[in-house]
């Protein structure tokens, strides 16, 4: 079995290359920097092992002292201030709540049956229950793209069967473990913390997609996705297609079986499901992608049918399924 510090490092090694590498040169240097450094690995050694993540620590380290400017002055930040920095790592988690994935979502949910009730498992602060209310640029096509809208950019290929419209929605809830209250300027500011440093654009949408979210106040339900989605579920109107997804929220079940069992039950509990997770999250779902996503990409699926590569912030799409597939 690899040892503690090791198997860390190796994490931290892996972000540097698949997630940060062409997207945040900053937080590939720091990962990096932390996986070669023992100090560093024994901080993180001490916390819990779901409080150890790149993310967590990056942006822990942020919204307490601000951007470092190189791994010398983040390293002083950790080491000098560890009994604050593990206070904010245990209370806080990922909860990135990207809204630009509706970019990527949208071409699924545009396919389907209309109308739509959406369910989304992880909801946050529910700004990803809002993909009729925001704008997208997908090169070709514009939707919606009217002043005052965040405007999504994604950069979609050739065969993605891009949507003519915003879906109809009539009904939608979240569910969520710990969901953010948009009136707690605290949480909004630990939500901005996790948009990584070099991401401008993405900073300024969060804001816009903030202030339609406070507006709007999608519902967002507190329970644990193995518990308490039947309830919420049972809720949908049965006249609609029902849609469950979600994003980046499976592979905080640490459980392969219990991801399994998520997989083998919530086509009970809806009419369509649809995935967009790391590869690794459901296997068997990926080996049925044919040929590797790019590093550190997502996989869209519904129904357990990959649909196409994605990128994790919702900046591009690769279509890979017949387009006929997730129509429904």
């Amino acid at each position: 079995m690899m040892p503690e510090r090791e198997r860390i490092a190796a994490g931290y090694r892996r972000f540097a290359a698949e997630e940060a590498h062409g997207r945040s040169p900053l937080y590939e240097a720091l990962a990096q920097g932390v996986a070669g450094d023992p100090d560093m690995l024994a901080f993180l050694t001490s916390l819990p092992r779901g409080k150890r993540q790149p993310n967590l620590l990056l942006a822990a380290v942020r919204f307490l002292f601000g951007t470092a400017s190189g791994y010398a002055e983040f390293r002083r930040h950790v080491l000098d201030n560890s009994d604050a920095l593990r206070s904010l790592m245990l209370q806080r988690s990922t909860q990135t709540n990207e809204p630009g994935r509706c970019a990527v979502l949208l071409p699924v949910l545009a396919r389907l049956r209309q109308p739509l009730a959406l369910i989304e498992i992880g909801a946050s602060a529910g700004l990803c229950l809002l993909p009729d209310c925001y704008g997208y640029d997908y090169g070709g096509r514009r939707l919606n793209a009217a002043d005052g809208v965040p405007v999504f950019p994604c950069d979609a290929d050739a065969t993605t069967p891009l949507p003519p419209a915003l879906p109809r929605i009539v009904w939608r809830a979240g569910l969520d473990i710990d969901p953010v209250d948009l009136s707690d300027l605290d949480r909004i500011a630990w939500l901005k913390a996790l948009v990584w440093p070099e991401h401008a654009g993405r900073s300024e949408r969060l804001g816009a997609a903030i202030e339609i979210a406070a507006a709007l106040k999608p519902r967002v339900v507190k329970g644990d996705l193995r518990r308490d989605l039947a309830a919420l579920a049972a809720e949908a109107p049965k006249d609609a297609t029902r849609v469950v997804f979600h994003t980046a929220v499976l592979a905080y079940v640490a459980s392969a079986a219990e991801r399994t069992e998520f997989a083998r039950t919530v086509g009970s509990r809806c009419d369509v499901w649809i995935a967009n997770e790391a590869p690794q999250v459901f296997p068997e779902i990926a080996a049925r992608a044919g040929e590797a996503g790019p590093p550190g990409s997502f996989l869209i699926s519904a129904d357990g049918e990959p649909l196409a590569w994605a990128d994790p912030h919702g900046a591009w799409l690769r279509w890979i399924a017949d387009p006929a597939i997730g129509d429904k």
